[in-house]
């Protein structure tokens, strides 16, 4: 068996769960993880926009998340970021009004981003590995990030950022396609390559980390200065 047969039957798994643990009933061909993958990636290729990359992400309906949000989060910021920081999914405030990181961890993310000079109203765009909230702010399932990687990839090849800040643990492992702790990934710059472009990664905690384990606020700082660091030389 394949490495890509493996991972269909991972996703097909992931979607079975879904189906037991939410009542989600659907045809199966309406799932269409890999399908719909070189699709989306013609439109990137072919004169994308994030006006088109929102519009097609508020009509997904790749995975059963699509039954259970209020709104979908495509990401917001300027179209040509010094930075794009990278969370994992859209919570309860997030899933109200539409817009990523607006609940108590993004209010502390945009004081993070302000200390070093960064801000989504000038030089970043924030948006999150799946575009809509999983119940109950579960962990998103393979089958869910796997429906929303083709967006992300899109997004990131279209604002082509200077740096990638990593927000979290689920960020940093789909990015990176990594189980490393993120003990381990923290403290230098890594490489992620996006069809063929090679963009600085660095990892951090999640804002939403910092608010439950004091602790973490001062390595978190340390990132942050790192990024600075990098930013002005």
């Amino acid at each position: 068996m394949t490495a890509d047969e493996k991972l269909k039957i991972a996703r097909f798994l992931d979607i079975a769960g879904d189906s037991l643990y939410t009542g989600y009933k659907s045809p199966a061909p309406e799932y269409h993880f890999c399908d719909d993958a070189p699709v989306l990636h013609e439109k990137a290729q072919a004169g994308d926009s994030l006006q088109q990359i929102s519009s097609d992400i508020m009509a997904c309906r790749a995975c059963p998340l699509c039954e259970t949000r209020t709104n979908a989060v495509p990401g917001e910021g300027v179209s040509s970021p010094l930075v794009m920081a990278i969370g994992e999914g859209p919570g309860a405030d997030e899933d109200k009004t539409g817009r990523p990181f607006v609940g108590r961890a993004g209010q502390l993310l945009d004081k993070m981003l302000d200390s070093i000079g960064l801000s989504r109203n000038s030089n970043c765009f924030i948006a999150n590995v799946i575009k809509c909230r999983p119940p109950n702010n579960r962990d998103p399932h393979l089958g869910e990030t796997s429906a929303c990687a083709p967006f992300l990839e899109r997004q990131i090849k279209l604002l082509k950022p200077q740096f990638i800040l990593a927000l979290g643990r689920i960020s940093a492992h789909y990015l990176l396609k990594t189980t490393d702790s993120l003990g381990n990934l923290r403290g230098s710059f890594l490489e992620l390559n996006v069809q063929g472009d090679t963009i600085p990664l660095l990892v951090t905690y999640h804002p939403s980390a910092l608010l439950r384990e004091e602790s973490l606020k001062r390595p978190a700082w340390e990132d942050l200065k790192m990024l600075k660091a990098k930013l002005e030389s």
